[in-house]
């Protein structure tokens, strides 16, 4: 197992480092979060793993959440804490909780298998994960212009083989369009609004801008600014402008658990 960072982050980014901008930029979509909301279906205990500052939380129901990160965990509301640990060693009897969700956070477990297997024991109902599919990842435009960044990515996000297999029983993958003004900022937020990279801060809260050198972030920044200031990447891309939504990457991942055989 990867050993823990300074602040407890358990993965491969240092969110010790990048959750100092979190909040003014990644922030829970509505229309995203209507999508886990309904693969959760009716459960009304909800275990979320590896829950940051806890986007994505259905208000609505009892949630325990998870987060190692102490950075991570000093962003939530002090009504709803979390509790100290990773997802491959979860302090929780089995069947403990109705659902379990993970959403931007299965590519930062050091132990893919361990963690899915774990949330699987703790979990009655569905696990929903939200996540990127690799395969598709190098499709966007961004690939043009920081291709360290997207294979960063790419590596980084488990396949949809490993996911199922991790979590046996029936599982469900489905496309997760996204809004044009999406207000949670990964990378593929800005599909029509490309501007937005060239703000820092926005670029330092998608965790795979922080594996790249920041001679590429330099190189890519002026590289787009001069796109952007003649034309250049509105000739090429212009329309994602107006393009209400983005069919990119991203998935909700959602697994039932297997049905047991009461046959005599």
């Amino acid at each position: 197992m990867t050993p823990r960072k300074a602040d407890g982050s358990a993965g491969d980014a240092d969110y010790g480092d990048i959750g100092t901008v979190y909040t003014g930029h990644r922030n829970p979509d509505p229309r995203i979060a209507a999508a886990i909301t309904a693969a959760i279906g009716d459960a009304r205990s909800v275990l979320n793993v590896g829950a940051g500052a806890g986007s994505y939380e259905p208000l609505d129901r009892d949630v325990t959440a998870v987060e190692p990160s102490a950075s991570m965990r000093a962003l939530r509301p002090a009504s709803r804490p979390a509790v100290d640990a990773t997802a491959e060693a979860l302090p929780f009897p089995d069947a403990a909780f109705d659902a379990a969700m993970a959403t931007f956070t299965v590519h930062q477990w050091s132990d893919l298998a361990g963690g899915l297997a774990e949330l699987r024991r703790v979990t009655r109902g569905p696990v929903v994960l939200l996540t990127a599919d690799p395969d598709l990842v190098r499709d966007f435009w961004l690939y043009e212009y920081a291709p360290e960044v997207l294979d960063v990515e790419a590596r980084r996000y488990p396949a949809i083989t490993d996911l199922a297999s991790g979590l046996g029983g029936g599982v469900r993958v489905d496309l997760v369009p996204i809004p044009n003004n999406c207000v949670d900022g990964f990378n593929e937020a800005y599909y029509g609004r490309p501007e937005k990279f060239l703000d820092p801060t926005a670029r330092q809260a998608c965790s795979a801008w922080s594996f790249v050198d920041g001679a590429v972030a330099d190189r890519f920044a002026t590289r787009l600014e001069e796109d952007l200031a003649d034309g250049t990447w509105d000739r090429k891309y212009g329309q994602l402008r107006n393009q209400p939504t983005y069919a990119g990457s991203l998935i909700l991942v959602t697994s039932h658990p297997a049905a047991t055989d009461t046959s005599a």
